[in-house]
């Protein structure tokens, strides 16, 4: 089918969140058995971990770790916000710098100024959305950032937004005495889809929508190891403990430069295999053997193809050994392990 779809189902009895671009399964978001990314929490510090460089601290949800701080002592009360999903065995990691994200805004506690996503080029545009911004923004030493989204959302949308999301702030940072509590659970797949797919889109939401509408058999093909690129390409994806393996082969393809257009194909595919697969971390890709000269028309594609990818990765460079690496944020939850037995 031509065009975007957004499918809102469930699997096996959790949210899921499916985004089909002509007929192709492009993203999904699923959801975290536990605690989410974003929640916010009232915690109290713990004693400081030596050599950690951070302190944990105790929620009604466990002990988690906080990085890189200072003056905080133990038995305070501070607020933190889930940054990311943990490698099993490890406390979640989080941060004491907020952000109350929404479709049109994020509100910025600590950060005050008012910023227009760059990517909205018109300027009568940009003017019109700070107009709006400064009429319904009023909270003291916290910032707004107004999000791409704002170039063709109503006026009316983008200021209920922008007072949802200072309502909320004002009441959660005003929340910090009291024992340990969960203060906002952090966003499901069905709100993350309203969130951050803001292109316009058939929404899809009838009960049993994924199978209806091959949802499920996309989902299952995208989590094999096993990729299939053009010409007869692969790209074997192995998730590890420790990093994520990405194995690039030229196949049955014997041309002079196989290698290279086996690698180009690699690249712009990763980001959508990542993203389908919930992975992050250390990636190390394992190219097909290719000269030198051709490395920085690698770096090229692979730097296009991340441009666009909703999730942080920084493309570290090569190793001695001529493998190529990635850190990307763990940002969702591995699917695969979300949805064991289920598919």
């Amino acid at each position: 089918m031509i065009g975007r779809q957004i499918l809102l189902d469930t699997v096996d009895g959790r949210e899921v969140a499916a985004l089909m671009v002509d007929g192709r399964l492009h993203d999904i978001f699923v959801d975290a058995e536990g605690v989410r990314a974003g929640a916010i929490f009232r915690a109290k510090a713990d004693k400081p971990q030596k050599g950690q460089g951070g302190i944990f601290v105790s929620t009604p949800e466990g002990q988690m770790f906080l990085k890189q701080v200072k003056g905080i002592s133990p038995g305070e009360r501070i607020l933190v916000q889930v940054t990311s999903h943990a490698e099993g065995g490890k406390a979640l990691p989080v941060t004491d710098r907020l952000l109350f994200k929404s479709r049109f805004a994020i509100v910025t506690p600590g950060a005050p100024g008012v910023n227009v996503s760059r990517q909205i080029k018109d300027d009568d545009r940009r003017d019109e959305i700070l107009a709006i911004a400064h009429d319904c923004f009023e909270m003291d030493d916290a910032g707004l950032i107004l999000r791409s989204s704002c170039e063709h959302g109503s006026d009316d949308e983008i200021a209920e937004d922008i007072r949802a999301m200072a309502d909320l702030a004002t009441a959660v940072l005003a929340d910090t005495e009291g024992d340990p509590e969960t203060l906002t659970e952090g966003d499901g797949p069905h709100i993350l889809a309203w969130r951050e797919w803001t292109d316009p889109a058939e929404v899809i939401t009838e009960p049993g929508c994924f199978e209806a509408h091959g949802v499920l058999d996309a989902l299952a093909a995208a989590l094999q190891p096993v990729v299939q690129l053009q010409h007869g390409h692969t790209m074997v994806i192995e998730p590890t403990r420790a990093f994520v393996a990405v194995d690039v082969n030229t196949g049955g393809d014997a041309s002079p430069a196989a290698a290279l257009k086996a690698n180009l194909n690699a690249a712009r595919e990763l980001p959508r295999q990542l993203r389908l697969r919930g992975l992050g971390g250390i990636i190390v890709l394992d190219l097909a053997p290719m000269p030198k000269k051709d490395r920085r028309g690698f770096e090229m594609s692979l730097k296009a193809a991340f441009r666009t990818d909703p999730v942080e990765t920084i493309l570290a460079g090569w190793t001695p050994l001529g493998n190529f690496e990635l850190q990307r944020h763990r940002a969702r939850i591995p699917v695969a392990e979300a949805l064991k037995g289920a598919l």
